[in-house]
């Protein structure tokens, strides 16, 4: 989500440069910068700004100046006044002293000034030229988001990896030998064994409950259906295009509950291992969704 871009416009009396920068970030954030007399635009600026943009830190600037041919200066004459009095005051108390120059008092600074913009009086020019700013600003937003789209597309092609590793690993531990009917039984047997061992045999109808209530902790298929569905959830989101970022990132959460349970309910040292692996990849997938709309 990181991007920049530049528009210009201009009208009769004054010129207009808009900047738009963006960085990462979770939700929209809109920062401005406006020059004095325009903070009237603020709300119509970060509209406009919403309509074009999702996510994002971005930063607005207006900088606005006067062409060449309407720039003029002007005369502080309060200040001017200031320095003939003291120079009035001074030259009674000290006749010996020449009498400064007109170019030496203009030269003092302050005394001449670069004409500011003046007000407009007309409130429709003033309007009219609001609404021009406003247009330029949209040429900005809209090169500002063809430039995120384009590193979107880019990224489409990373997280599209790393979902068909998300799949590639779901399929590993579906194969696993830990998960297969007879694997589970001969692990039941093994384990109901140790306990018979140890202690009086129990009647019958309660080690069938026992050996179900065990088979039920220990199967992972229901996770392991629900992460293919994740995936390819996640395929559809990505291969529509659009601002996906929080619905991708919504899936990201429940891919990793998806992992964490495949980990907590397993007994044996390879599905761990696929579960752990299957945890970084995710973790890789959701730090990555933070970087589009």
């Amino acid at each position: 989500m990181t991007g920049y871009a530049r528009a210009q416009g201009r009208d009769a009396r004054v010129e207009w440069t808009w900047e738009a920068k963006s960085v990462n970030g979770r939700g929209l954030e809109v920062r401005l910068r406006l020059p004095p007399g325009h903070d009237g635009m603020e709300a119509s600026v970060r509209e406009t700004a919403a309509r074009h943009l999702k996510r994002g830190n971005v930063q607005l600037s207006l900088s606005v100046i006067r062409p060449a041919d309407l720039s003029g200066v002007r005369i502080n004459t309060r200040l001017l006044e200031d320095l003939l009095g003291l120079c009035r005051e001074w030259g009674a108390r000290h006749p010996d002293v020449t009498a400064p120059r007109w170019d030496g008092l203009l030269a003092v600074k302050g005394v001449i000034e670069p004409a500011e913009i003046e007000a407009d009086d007309d409130e429709a020019e003033r309007g009219a030229r609001e609404t021009a700013m406003i247009a330029t600003l949209n040429e900005a937003l809209a090169a500002l988001a063809a430039m995120r789209r384009a590193e979107g597309g880019r990224l489409a092609e990373v997280l599209t990896g790393q979902i068909d590793a998300i799949a590639e690993l779901a399929g590993r531990a579906a194969a696993t030998a830990a998960l297969r009917p007879d694997a589970v039984a001969a692990r039941l047997k093994a384990q109901l064994g140790a306990l018979l061992g140890a202690i009086p045999s129990p009647p019958e109808e309660r080690i069938a409950q026992e050996l179900a209530l065990l088979a039920v902790k220990g199967d992972v298929r229901e996770e392991l259906d629900r992460l293919a569905a994740h995936v390819g959830a996640a395929r559809e989101l990505i291969a529509g295009g659009g601002a996906v970022g929080r619905k991708l990132d919504f899936l990201s959460q429940e891919f990793n509950r998806e992992a964490n349970t495949l980990c907590s309910k397993s007994s044996d040292v390879e599905l761990t291992r696929i579960g752990l692996d299957l945890k970084a990849v995710i973790d890789q997938f959701r730090e990555q969704i933070q970087n589009i709309e």
